[in-house]
């Protein structure tokens, strides 16, 4: 590897501190050029930036010739019926996702390559220790009724879902990251964010794995499915709930030309149902098949698989605060019963990766990978429980929710207990009911004593560490309490270094093994469907869909 010192030297002049750091790492050979190419995003280095400092060190890509096409046609995608209004203050599933994916965007997008692009702005940088972040918004980009999309109406959605009072599902990103008031217009196309505090990943709290950032107009009155005014590639023609919607080419898109004419969205009250309408020709795409359903149409010739490595996963928590897993001891032992690698070749047909009770996934650049993977273990599982008092096991109910592959991972769950005398009874919920008001006492979700709850992908684990692990995390469904914890993690959000970050990981995915309140066994593959030979199709593990440059085989 030949490094370029002078251009690097010339590449180095007017840099911060923490970026200058993230070159000499990449120069040492201490971060990888993928880890690079990732974190240099998140600190607001351009993508031509970032090219010329990998082409100085001898670690240039190939780069991407894209090719015209002809626009015209139309997408039919099939989706299970969102759970409630399309709505941007309280989105919250993978229906209303794929919808509003369609009309409105983020400021940033969160790639499959967990890398942080722009969109509705065009770089941003934080001050010196990452509790100020400055975002330069895009210029020249107009609202579906023609007017420009400026600082006022980025300034006025993002205050909107940081509000308590509007009652957000974005306030699981924001608590402790950013409150009403944070938000500030600079002039027209600049936005100050000042963080409740220091915030090294905060580009991502404003992209797509954050869904409900999207940037609507400032005078939005709270019916966006009237008319579904927002950016995007396509406008909404009709939208009927529970039923589907059309969408039409923007023709003023900022994004460029748009290749399809129309994009028509069918729901389904499951995924069977689907699969059967893509064999038949009645749709052309599937946003997301679980993966018990797509080893089914795997070798369709008529079908291309999309399988996209992500961060989603299925929590199990249990009641640190209630019988028996206020000791440790139960929960270690109860997460040595299983066996991981059989999780995921059998459940998850292989298409997953090993988890290690932490959500610190092996893709993640800052996970410390010289942690010990936990293995099954029955005879330590049992020298555990007769330690805590329980040789003769225990009886407890899972209560979880009827989502993808979940209620086989419960009978999984449920089966392995038995080698140490554990007796666990199930009940399989609903959606609707299981997370009823996700709020603590109306919510089986956060309130069962024992639950298994599905987390879409995340870019960054931050969202993961806090909102459900910490003492008073709004998802804390094992009500796990722990100082060190705490303390830990707010020092792994202030890093604006990879290094640090890894350091301190390495502590939290430490704390959480011994702890064990949450178990993460495996980091699921998302998984779409499309027509044969379809091209241009992108989607996000968290339920995007991009049809901007689709085109049908």
């Amino acid at each position: 590897m030949t490094i370029n010192y002078k251009l690097l030297d010339f590449l180095r002049k007017g840099r911060s501190e923490h970026e200058n750091h993230l070159i000499d790492g990449l120069v040492a050979g201490r971060v990888s050029r993928r880890e690079f190419l990732r974190f240099g995003s998140v600190l607001g280095l351009s993508a031509p930036f970032l090219g010329s400092v990998t082409g100085a060190v001898g670690l240039a890509g190939v780069p991407n010739f894209a090719r015209a096409q002809t626009p015209g046609g139309t997408i039919r995608v099939g989706q299970i019926v969102p759970a409630a209004a399309i709505e941007p203050v309280k989105l919250a599933d993978g229906g209303g996702i794929t919808v509003i994916s369609q009309v409105a965007e983020t400021l940033v997008l969160s790639g499959k390559d967990l890398v942080a692009r722009p969109l509705l702005a065009e770089s941003w940088a934080p001050n010196k220790d990452g509790s100020v972040w400055t975002f330069k918004i895009r210029k020249g980009v107009k609202f579906h009724d023609g007017r420009d999309m400026t600082a006022k109406d980025v300034v006025a959605s993002i205050e909107r879902i940081a509000d308590p009072a509007n009652g957000s599902n974005a306030l699981s990103a924001l608590k402790g990251v950013l409150s009403k008031g944070g938000t500030k217009q600079i002039d027209d196309y600049t936005v100050e964010f000042t963080l409740d505090a220091p915030n090294g990943g905060f580009p991502y709290t404003m992209s797509t794995d954050n869904y409900n950032a999207v940037i609507v107009p400032a005078d939005y009155d709270g019916n966006f499915e009237a008319k579904m005014i927002g950016t995007g590639a396509f406008k909404m023609e009709s939208y009927t709930p529970k039923v589907g919607g059309v969408f039409v080419r923007n023709d003023a898109y900022w994004g460029g030309q748009v290749l399809p004419d129309r994009v028509e969205i069918s729901f389904y009250d499951d995924y069977q149902p689907q699969i059967l309408a893509l064999q038949g020709g009645q749709i052309d795409f599937i946003q997301q098949v679980p993966i018990l359903q797509a080893a089914g149409i795997m070798n369709d010739p008529t079908v291309d698989m999309l399988s996209i490595p992500s961060i989603a996963h299925s929590q199990v928590h249990m009641r640190t605060d209630k019988a028996p897993f206020t000791d440790k001891r139960v929960r270690q032992a109860i997460a040595l019963c299983l066996d991981r690698e059989k999780i995921v070749q059998g459940l998850m047909r292989g298409k997953a990766q090993i988890g290690n009770d932490s959500p610190f996934a092996l893709a993640y650049p800052s996970t410390d990978k010289t942690v010990p993977q936990r293995q099954k273990d029955i005879a330590k599982a049992k020298e555990l429980m007769a330690a805590a008092g329980m040789p003769d096991g225990f009886e407890v109910t899972l209560t979880t929710e009827k989502y993808l592959e979940i209620p086989d991972y419960a009978v999984i769950i449920q089966n392995a207990v038995k080698e140490i005398g554990g007796k666990i009874n199930l009940n399989i919920m609903d959606q609707g009911a299981y997370y009823a008001d996700a709020v603590y006492g109306n919510s089986p979700w956060l309130d069962s004593d024992m639950g298994i709850t599905d987390y879409g992908h995340r870019g960054v684990p931050n969202v993961y560490l806090t909102a459900p692990l910490q003492s008073e995390g709004t998802w804390n469904s094992a009500h796990f309490k722990n100082k060190e914890y705490d303390g830990l993690v707010a020092g792994y959000l202030a890093a604006l270094d990879l290094e640090a970050q890894q350091a301190v990981a390495g502590k939290i995915q430490t704390l959480l093994l011994d702890e064990s309140p949450v178990l993460f066994t495996y980091f699921y593959d998302f998984m779409s469907a499309a027509k044969k030979g379809s091209t241009g199709i992108e989607v996000t593990a968290m339920s995007h869909c991009f049809l901007k440059d689709a085109k049908l085989g």
